[in-house]
């Protein structure tokens, strides 16, 4: 008879990547289905998935609310606003009822945007463990640098958005888009 190999506990990290999954499973907006899963002593004290504010419709109900972001260097991105950021939700569903973030670890499914980051810091989150890499997170990297917030990013691939295309064009953009942002 083979000998069996000893079973393998999933790590405190693999544990909570798994839970975020299964909770950006709800997130109503096709773009990133994101998760965020927030823990305090290995135990989950908030969670969080990409979708619109309470009593509004969700991208997947209506469509996405596409916005372009012209960059300092020039380069422009589309993003859909309607939703609220899988971070922010569980952010918010902490202090909805009164749970202290201080010191807690975020698990979510990519490096944070910058207004998640900055929360994140103000909300008193010392580790970050992303599943992959977010193609404009590089300043959340140096804020979180700055701010003494530990980052783990276990892939550093930079997943696509699901409806995104790296072929689109200006002129497609601003046919789909009134709205632009300056940052």
């Amino acid at each position: 008879m083979p000998e069996q190999q000893p079973y393998i506990r999933p790590s405190w990290d693999e544990y909570f990547m798994k839970i975020v999954e299964m909770v950006g499973a709800r997130g109503t907006c096709d773009r990133g289905r994101a998760g965020c899963v927030i823990a305090k002593d290995k135990r989950i004290i908030s969670t969080g998935y990409a979708g619109s504010p309470i009593g509004l419709p969700h991208c997947d109900e209506i469509g996405h609310e596409m916005h372009i972001v012209i960059h300092p260097d020039g380069h422009q991105s589309s993003h859909c606003i309607r939703t609220t950021h899988a971070e922010q939700n569980a952010i918010c569903q902490a202090a909805k009822f009164g749970i202290a973030l201080d010191g807690a670890a975020i698990y979510v499914k990519m490096t944070p945007c910058y207004t998640c980051a900055k929360m994140i810091i103000n909300a008193g989150i010392k580790r970050v463990v992303c599943a992959n890499d977010y193609h404009a997170g590089s300043r959340s990297k140096e804020i979180f640098a700055e701010a003494g917030v530990q980052l783990k990013i276990l892939n550093h691939e930079v997943l696509p958005y699901a409806n995104q295309n790296p072929n689109e064009t200006q002129a497609d953009i601003q046919d789909k888009q009134n709205d632009i942002i300056i940052f």
